[in-house]
Parts: C-alpha cells; sequence; structure tokens
C-alpha cells in the first residue's frame, strides 16, 4: 500500500487471456463456402478461387489459433439471409459463410467462389468477401473487408473502401497468387498491427 494517498501504484501483472478455440470448434470443410454441407456437391454458379493468408502480429510473428469467419454474396449478388430483398434467389447450393483457423505459422485458408456485386443502402458494391477475426488477446471481433483487383471500376465506386485514405486501399486488395488444381488464388495477408501504411484496415463490427 502506497504510503501517500497520491503516489505512483506499483504495476500489476498482466496476461493475456482467451478467446481459446479447440479443434473440436471446427468441422471438416468448414472453410468450404462452395458446398452446404461437406458431402454436397459444390456449387455450379461463379468460379471457385482459394483465397489464403497469414495472420500476423506486430513484428511479424504469426497469430496461431486464430478463428476467420468469411461471410459473402452468392455469384449474383445475393446473401443466403433473410434480411436481403433477394434471398429468394440466393444459390441453394452455396453456403455463403465459412469459418477457417490459422496453424502454427498463421496461415488460413478458404475455397470460395468470386462473389457478386449488389447495391445496398450505402451504394453500390463491388465484388467482396468480409473477413472477422478472433482470437487469442483480441477482445472485440475484427472486420475487415476482401475486394479483388480485377473489379477496379467497381473498386472504385465502392462506398465502403472509398471512406479510406488512397494510399491504404491496396491493403484490402486479394494479390492473385498463381494456380491450384485448376483454380485461381489470390493472397490477402492480414497483419493486426504495424506501421498505418501496412496494418490491415479494420472497420466497426
Amino acid at each position: 500500500m502506497s504510503a501517500l494517498p497520491n503516489s505512483p501504484l506499483v504495476p500489476a501483472g498482466w496476461q493475456t487471456i482467451g478467446p481459446f478455440f479447440p479443434r473440436t470448434f471446427f468441422n471438416e470443410g468448414d472453410n468450404d463456402l462452395t458446398r452446404i454441407a461437406p458431402t454436397a456437391p459444390p456449387t455450379a454458379l461463379g468460379e471457385t478461387i482459394i483465397l489464403h493468408g497469414h495472420v500476423l502480429q506486430e513484428g511479424g510473428g504469426p497469430c496461431v489459433n486464430a478463428v476467420l469467419e468469411a461471410w459473402q454474396a452468392d455469384a449474383l449478388g445475393h446473401f443466403r439471409h433473410p434480411l436481403d430483398p433477394g434471398h429468394a434467389k440466393a444459390d441453394p447450393a452455396f453456403m455463403g459463410w465459412g469459418r477457417a483457423w490459422t496453424d502454427a505459422e498463421g496461415h488460413f485458408e478458404f475455397r470460395t467462389i468470386i462473389p457478386g456485386s449488389f447495391a445496398d443502402t450505402s451504394g453500390p458494391r463491388a465484388p467482396h468477401i468480409n473477413l472477422g477475426i478472433l482470437g487469442s488477446g483480441i477482445m472485440r471481433r475484427l472486420c475487415t473487408t476482401v475486394f479483388f483487383p480485377q473489379h477496379a471500376a467497381a473498386n472504385t465506386a465502392d462506398p465502403v473502401l472509398a471512406v479510406l485514405p488512397a494510399e491504404l486501399r491496396p491493403l484490402l486488395l486479394a494479390q492473385p497468387d498463381g494456380e491450384r488444381d485448376g483454380l485461381r488464388v489470390f493472397r490477402f495477408p492480414v497483419l493486426l498491427r504495424g506501421e498505418p501504411h501496412e496494418e490491415t484496415p479494420f472497420f466497426l463490427d
């Protein structure tokens, strides 16, 4: 106890708290948005792609055992959700939501499709995938958005991408990363904290 009421306090110890996710939190096929069930055939609509990347902490170390949740429109721009006015037209073979986790190197991967564009109350939306991130020491879910460089005109008109300074917008563009098994691969690195021109922009949930 301090001798004087306004004297400096002795710093207390600290520790990183959860959430912590066991492997049983995940099921086979959770990271495949192209199927409504692991044994179901994949959707026939849209271009199937692989989206992968690393979640890194400040300094470049991997964020291990983080959870990433992806949700997106189908190839025609519809969501499988009743709040979407066009949800009755949504692709019945496309899940539209998936979950992945990071390994010891911080790597994650989704199998999905290039989403369609649509319009909402904010304006015309470019094709994009929403990502939510949870992990040890992250007290509130982080949300970011993945855009695709081949849709340059739509990206320019997208109201969400437009709120960012021009120099930060490339940080939300998935980068072409070759092919695998005949599918185009896109890479989207996530840096949780770093220099302003390197840190992934996040949005309020």
